[in-house]
């Protein structure tokens, strides 16, 4: 794949390098103590010192009982994470569900989302 200095392009894929994947990552961002507040997320961030933005997902069972429905947000999430990934500072995050999504659209859900990934402009 081509490096984007070379030719303006950017991946709007989800590797491996773009996700918190241990335990000890999901703790030191809870750690930090850092979240914005929206009306169905909570975004806890905190910078990683490296080039690139990467996500985790929490999605408790206690708020979205079925499976199909936390797979949803969960797939809301990282869609929203990747398409936004260019444009945000080189921190780990992690979109945590907060409250229950049952009367929520798609578009509230990812607006939601949204809204709080543009908070975290440097």
């Amino acid at each position: 794949m081509p490096e984007p200095a070379e030719s303006g392009f950017v991946s709007q894929g989800f590797p491996a390098e773009f996700r918190l994947r241990k335990t000890d990552d999901y703790s030191s961002v809870f750690a930090f103590r850092r979240a914005y507040r929206g009306r169905f997320f909570n975004l806890h961030y905190r910078p990683n010192g490296g080039d690139t933005a990467r996500l985790g997902v929490v999605v408790a069972k206690k708020l979205a009982k079925r499976a199909v429905l936390r797979n949803l947000v969960k797939r809301i999430a990282r869609e929203t994470f990747r398409h936004r990934r260019a444009t945000l500072p080189a921190h780990d995050l992690i979109v945590r569900l907060a409250a229950p999504p049952k009367e929520a659209s798609r578009r509230e859900l990812r607006d939601d989302l949204e809204n709080l990934l543009l908070r975290l402009r440097p």
